[in-house]
């Protein structure tokens, strides 16, 4: 059996050995019981890789995002996705939204960024109602979406990384003239120093096509694109999803930055060790309500896992 994946643990638990290809050149081959995920990634990457989030302890400041009893109607089914649902996220934090595949995540996030209407509730961003504003209202006000699908609401495939760095803030004064034309050398000096700073990988540079890029650094591109907009909230869900230990790494390092420059971070992820590792605060959904919140620091996969089960909840949310 040929097995191949970037996922270490995967690696380590089902293969007898591993050949280890970089930039398309061949590393190495190692039998797995004779090495460790921190010896492979360091092969996959080119440098040691560290696997736990640096941070300093968190430092809530003021309310960025307030949702209550936010309500989203299922397209699947009569009941709704998300259930009169509450909470905030402060400056200078990050809070996770963790559950199973499929327990009104992504509806959630839809109705928080404006790509499903609500079907009750409000939604306030530093102040401001902004429950029925449009897509690019909230961002210009100062949301930041790295979407679940990059396919579907991250990209044009068919434009070229320069226009896709660029979409969101291709009418500003600086990308389009009074009359209306592009700038296109300022959105090619633009592109060309977010490809540097976030090592998107592409083999005609700024005027690649988005369709042929690996699926990382198209990921990448998106999360270079909705950070560098300085963002009052950053919306990033699953962001790490398809990329390697050392853009995993990269990305992390990228959202406690976020955190640290005083911005507020909504993470959704269904990796457990995201979950675990990058939050300060984790709010569990099951079945479309948020049945417990959790602190990192002293709560346990195991525990986690009960509420994503629905096995346990929060008494003053039941």
């Amino acid at each position: 059996i040929l097995f191949i994946s970037h996922k270490l643990a995967e690696i380590m638990a089902v293969a007898d050995r591993c050949t280890v290809l970089r930039k398309g050149k061949y590393i190495g081959t190692v039998e797995t019981k004779n090495t460790t995920m921190e010896e492979l990634s360091a092969m996959m990457v080119g440098r040691s890789v560290n696997f736990h989030v640096e941070k300093s302890p968190c430092q809530p400041g003021e309310v960025v995002l307030n949702v209550e009893h936010m309500t989203v109607a299922s397209k699947m089914h009569k009941n709704n996705a998300v259930k009169d649902v509450s909470f905030q996220v402060r400056r200078g934090e990050i809070v996770c939204i963790a559950g199973i595949d499929g327990n009104g995540q992504t509806e959630l996030v839809y109705g928080l960024t404006g790509l499903e209407p609500l079907s009750g509730g409000k939604i306030t961003m530093c102040g401001q109602d902004i429950t029925n504003l449009s897509i690019r209202k909230k961002s210009l006000l100062g949301m930041s979406h790295i979407p679940e699908d990059r396919h579907k609401h991250g990209l044009v495939l068919d434009y070229s990384l320069e226009d896709n760095l660029v979409l969101q803030r291709y009418f500003e004064p600086e990308f389009t003239t009074k009359s209306g034309f592009l700038r296109r050398d300022n959105i090619r000096k633009y592109a060309t120093r977010l490809i540097e700073e976030y090592d998107v990988r592409s083999g005609q540079g700024p005027i690649t096509q988005a369709r042929s890029m690996s699926g990382g650094n198209q990921q990448k591109a998106i999360v270079a694109r909705e950070i560098d907009k300085n963002p009052e909230l950053l919306v990033a869900v699953q962001p790490t999803r398809g990329l390697d230990v050392g853009a995993i790494e990269f990305i992390h390092k990228q959202l406690v930055a976020q955190r640290d420059a005083g911005r507020a971070v909504l993470l959704v992820s269904l990796e457990l060790d995201e979950v675990m590792d990058v939050p300060d605060r984790i709010l569990v959904m099951y079945e479309g309500e948020i049945v417990g919140e959790l602190d990192p620091k002293t709560t346990t996969q195991e525990e986690l896992g009960l509420y994503m089960a629905g096995a346990k909840r929060d008494e003053v949310k039941a």
